[in-house]
């Protein structure tokens, strides 16, 4: 099992910016690509980011790219998401998400493990 602890969430105001942390504890190393995913209130989970094991690929949301970036360090089980820019509609809880399986892919479903998820809220 992985356990995923999100992180760095807050209000901010339109045009600033947040980090969101991820760090994964249990068995790290059986999970490969981590996401980001988001949900506002009344819609469905949404792709936000992911990047593979090495961090060497990334893959965002046309909605987000430009504004956020995703990082990871193995060493200390952790992935960031930067967030610069942020507008009133980035307002959503964010899910960080983790899979065991090779390759990056932009659908929850594939993904084999959650976190709890840390509400953002900007403000306009």
């Amino acid at each position: 099992q992985v356990q995923l602890v999100e992180s760095g969430g807050g209000l901010v105001q339109a045009g600033g910016s947040l980090r969101l942390s991820c760090a994964a504890s249990g068995r790290t190393f059986s999970s490969i690509a981590k996401g980001w995913f988001r949900q506002a209130p009344g819609k469905e989970r949404e792709f936000v980011a992911a990047i593979n094991w090495t961090g060497g690929r990334t893959d965002y949301a046309d909605s987000v790219k430009g504004r956020f970036t995703i990082s990871r360090d193995n060493a200390k089980n952790t992935v960031y998401l930067q967030m610069n820019s942020l507008k009133p509609e980035d307002t959503a809880v964010y899910y960080c998400a983790a899979k065991r399986s090779v390759g990056l892919t932009t659908t929850a479903g594939t993904y084999d493990y959650w976190g709890q998820g840390t509400q953002v809220t900007v403000s306009s």
